[in-house]
């Protein structure tokens, strides 16, 4: 019974590894090598026949090309071109962006966006959840499957992992407000790319100007870079405070590592966990 539970245990583990990976299709029950395949002969394959000479044409005038319109996309409007241009995107979402006043304009600003191509791919816009009031803000990199599919961040295993590092120091989701550098999930699960992380960085920086946190934990190596501007690595970073200059103030910013990180790491959460001591101790006004 012990092996039959092992080997569940470690079935479903595979399939959660995969999942997070972004693999949610089965096209076949057995792996195929598609390498070493070699494509059969088609059985109903006939000897080519000659070729007749077609009987020459006369020469035609060609056309001219068309002319090019003058029209133009509206002011603000990419489509899927945006990819080809993401300094203009990005500049356009900063132009918008400064005139928001208030966290639901911003989201639905996000709602009608069409500079990020990640828009046309995800299902759902990931905007915030928690407590908008809360003092204290994580940013993560980017939502994944669950949270693509629900509109909300952090909702999957990685989600009950930040609940759990969260409850572990007296916190939950109505004393902190939770959201990403990206609102949209990108293919796969894979990493925001610089393009599509500075088209959206406008975005999360006026979402903290109007959140006006006190502290901010970046979750992972890409928030982390995005906010703060390191180019070092997350086991660097971790652990440390940051500045973040808001208008008038200087805000906290506390680096540690992402959820999905320690869910294929696990080893690495004691290292989490020195950093949410850190956190508390940060909150209680003694770091």
């Amino acid at each position: 019974m012990n092996a039959n539970a092992d080997r569940q245990r470690d079935l479903i583990a595979a399939l959660d590894f995969h999942l997070e990976a972004g693999v949610d299709l089965m096209l076949d029950e057995h792996p195929h090598d598609r390498f070493n395949e070699v494509e059969a002969p088609r059985m109903d394959a006939r000897p080519p026949e000659v070729e007749s000479r077609p009987e020459p044409k006369p020469a035609l005038r060609p056309e001219p090309p068309p002319r090019a319109s003058s029209a133009q996309p509206p002011a603000g409007t990419y489509g899927q071109s945006a990819a080809a241009r993401p300094g203009e995107a990005a500049g356009d979402a900063r132009a918008r962006a400064k005139d928001v006043g208030s966290l639901e304009e911003l989201e639905a600003l996000l709602a009608g966006f069409d500079g990020c191509p990640l828009k046309f791919t995800a299902k759902n816009l990931v905007f915030a959840d928690g407590n908008p009031a809360a003092k204290l803000m994580f940013i993560g990199e980017a939502p994944g499957a669950d949270e693509d599919r629900v509109g909300k961040p952090f909702m999957g295993r990685s989600g009950k992992l930040l609940d759990r590092m969260m409850a572990a120091v007296g916190l939950d989701r109505t004393s902190a407000y939770v959201t990403n550098i990206v609102p949209w999930r990108p293919p796969g699960n894979r990493n925001p790319t610089p393009q599509e992380i500075s088209i959206c960085k406008p975005f999360i920086e006026r979402q903290i100007e109007l959140a006006d946190p006190d502290l901010i934990v970046c979750l992972g190596s890409p928030a982390t870079q995005a906010i703060t501007g390191t180019k070092d690595g997350i086991l660097k970073t971790r652990g440390r405070f940051y500045p973040y200059q808001v208008a008038d103030r200087e805000i906290r910013v506390l680096a540690t590592l992402h959820p999905a990180y320690l869910l294929r790491q696990p080893l690495q959460k004691r290292l989490a966990w020195r950093d949410f001591r850190t956190l508390r101790a940060a909150l209680d006004g003694k770091a």
